[in-house]
């Protein structure tokens, strides 16, 4: 077995606007994850102006952190500092047992996940996505493991990671066409497609390192976002198809829900205020790397 990787998160999320907002009402989705396969160490959050968030759990078992500032200011700043144990995945074979499909099909008559099996706000049916299905040629087959595979590298080969193209609110419709996204816009087509072949499907917000990259311009590296599907008898198994692979030792888990509407870092309404300008940084790094802090 691998010894667990230690790594240290920094995300900075600032807005500045060329008039003072009078307050706001935010909702963090920031804390990592914590379970089996992931334990967190250490967190910390903190703001500008200077409050005291309060936390809750939501459905899915996301913390969230509501934050609410009441006065003048033409900045608003959040980061969260994150330090996050990975234990390596269990290894899991080339294919799942004979019947997997019929045991996958007995799922749908399972209300428990009803929310990860019908369509979402952005990972949903449509004639677009029928268009795509059609012509790349998609097609479940006879292991369920290896049709996800196959669907995450057709995925992989057939947009082109292209920062900017689209925002946090654009339908996948966006992607089908232009065949240009960010990680989001991979996950929600796959979660669409998967979904349809009645296998539970579920969006993941978090982090991933990949070592030897420029955490500045590689693919999908730092703030991330791929899909959980769940297997019988393996339980939740993570595909990134941005970066064709299953989700490994380097992805970090902040939040999972249908999409990314459910796990958005931030989210809210500000009062007043004008040409807002939004700069997010994140830094992903292991222990024994050093760590450059924002202050």
């Amino acid at each position: 077995m691998v010894d667990p990787l230690v790594y240290r998160v920094e995300h900075v999320s600032r807005y500045r606007y060329l008039s003072p907002i009078r307050s706001c009402a935010l909702t963090l989705c920031l804390k990592p994850l914590q379970d089996d396969s992931q334990q967190l160490m250490a967190f910390q959050l903190t703001t500008f102006p200077v409050s005291l968030p309060t936390a809750e759990t939501d459905s899915f078992g996301n913390t969230k952190h509501l934050l609410n500032i009441h006065q003048s200011t033409d900045l608003v700043e959040v980061i969260s500092r994150s330090t996050i144990s990975l234990v390596s995945p269990p290894r899991i074979a080339d294919s799942l047992a004979s019947g997997s499909w019929d045991a996958i099909r007995s799922l749908e008559r399972s209300f428990g996940h009803w929310e990860f099996l019908n369509a979402s706000a952005f990972a949903r049916p449509s004639d677009a996505l029928c268009a795509f299905v059609d012509e790349v040629g998609i097609r479940p087959q006879d292991d369920p493991f290896q049709s996800l595979l196959g669907l995450s590298e057709t995925l992989h080969e057939s947009f082109q990671y292209v920062p900017g193209s689209t925002t946090v609110i654009s339908p996948i419709e966006h992607i089908l066409e232009w065949r240009q996204g960010v990680c989001q816009d991979y996950a929600h087509v796959m979660i669409a497609i998967v979904r349809d072949w009645g296998i539970p499907a579920r969006y993941v917000s978090g982090y991933l390192y990949v070592k030897g990259h420029d955490h500045d311009s590689a693919p999908g590296v730092a703030s991330h976002a791929w899909v959980e599907c769940l297997l019988p008898s393996w339980g939740w198994v993570g595909f990134d198809p941005t970066n064709q692979c299953v989700a490994g030792q380097g992805h970090i888990r902040v939040g999972i829900g249908r999409d990314y509407q459910d796990v958005a870092p931030i989210r809210g309404i500000f009062m007043g205020g004008s040409g807002s300008d939004l700069t997010v940084e994140v830094r992903v790094r292991t222990a024994s790397e050093p760590t450059r802090e924002t202050h």
